[in-house]
């Protein structure tokens, strides 16, 4: 018997592998996509002439599976593989040599991962081998997509995606085509090697993505391109003035733009072009110089005067073709400007004249009033004997 101090170690395993439990396995094994391999392993236990004499069996697990799982291979027949690796993933050594030797047929890139070993022995062996695992890497070689450089907006182009893998002859492939907007590519050629393209400017600088999925494989590879589209430009004209600093982006071919006398004038001319375009302003076709070098699209007017009127025109210059906008500048006058001298204010004599007007009229009126009231107050004794001729009336009894 087994010491009972030794059975829980044995059952459970651990990350120092016990005495007498021994696992060599290549660690880490790189194939390619579709191909074959052989990972050479072997494996020892410790084992007592009195155990049963039974067949040890093993068994390969996948790490991160459960562990419940079912393993990828195993040569004890109560035991199921899981189905993506049943019929691929084989034992091709003899457990009872201790050989636990691994094939893979057709390797597919979701295989990539890490792989451990269990070993059973009658019931009374039992371990896990964690101190050396197998890491196994499936890769593809990258594919690409090949296309005559550079795209030029409205020209179809026919791009290639080409493939190259092992099983790629063998296998068949089904292509697809995504990222660029589908009004842009050919649907008849969304799921063939070749995609014809039609590229807008506003696909500059977007994703193309080819996907290839070799079906009976299981491997679905993809490779990204970032498409530079040229195209010509298109022009736009923001003016800043005095009335509004934060600017207003107008259409300004062929009108005409007014602007008051002294006010400030800032033009700045846009173009959307790839590759970028050369910017010039001219005045009534003359060349003028920009106000700044850095900033050639800017043209800017401190004060604009009855002289800068005129046919103004921004250019833009491109292999694809020049495009330009032209506009004339009004200028109109302003309001008369304010004078400083200081003026006598028309009226001023004729109100002093009609205020002292007034107060001797108040100051009279006053006084014929004062007049009036002493000689009536004074003489109404005298105006009283005035009245005695008066005959009184005379009352009868």
């Amino acid at each position: 018997m087994v010491p009972l101090l030794l059975l829980p170690l044995l059952w459970g395993g651990s990350l120092q592998e016990l005495p007498g439990f021994e696992l060599r396995v290549q660690e880490s094994v790189t194939v390619q996509a579709c191909m074959d391999v052989r990972v050479s392993c072997y494996f020892s236990y410790l084992w007592y002439p009195w155990y049963p004499s039974v067949e040890p069996f093993i068994y390969w697990f996948r790490e991160g599976d459960g562990p419940h799982s079912d393993p990828v291979a195993t040569n004890d027949p109560r035991r199921r593989e899981k189905p993506e690796s049943r019929g691929r993933f084989l034992l091709v050594g003899d457990p009872s040599n201790n050989d636990c030797s691994l094939g893979i047929k057709g390797a597919r890139l979701s295989d990539s991962g890490v792989y451990y070993l269990q070993m059973e022995r009658g019931p009374d062996v039992r371990y896990t081998y964690r101190n050396k695992k197998l890491d196994l890497l499936v890769t593809a070689e990258k594919h690409d997509i090949q296309f005559v450089e550079p795209l030029e907006a409205g020209r179809p182009t026919k791009l290639t995606c080409n493939l190259s893998v092992a099983c790629a002859g063998r296998q068949p492939l089904l292509f697809s085509w995504a990222g660029v907007a589908p009004d842009a590519m050919d649907p008849e050629t969304l799921h063939s090697s070749e995609l014809t393209l039609t590229p807008r400017p506003q696909d500059h600088g977007s994703n193309l993505t080819c996907r290839v999925t070799l079906q009976g494989a299981q491997v679905t590879l993809e490779t990204t391109v970032r498409l530079n589209v040229s195209y010509a430009p298109r022009l736009g004209i923001t003016r800043i003035s005095q009335e509004s600093l934060t600017g207003r982006k107008d259409d300004l071919n062929g009108t005409s733009l007014p602007i008051l006398e002294g006010q400030f004038l800032r033009l700045v001319c846009v173009a959307d072009s790839n590759p970028p375009a050369r910017l010039s302003w001219l005045w009534e076709g003359k060349p003028l110089s920009p106000s700044q070098r850095s900033a050639p699209g800017v043209l800017e007017i401190p004060r604009v005067g009855v002289g800068d009127g005129g046919e103004v025109t921004c250019r833009a210059q491109h292999p694809l073709g020049s495009q330009q906008v032209s506009f004339s500048l009004s200028v109109q006058k302003g309001p008369p400007s304010c004078s400083c001298e200081t003026e006598e204010p028309q009226g001023s004599w004729p109100l002093a004249v009609t205020l002292i007007r007034g107060a001797l009229m108040g100051a009279g009126f006053l006084l014929t009033y004062g007049l009036t009231w002493i000689y009536y107050t004074r003489c109404g004794g005298h105006s009283g004997a005035g009245l005695r001729g008066v005959a009184e009336p005379r009352y009868l009894s």
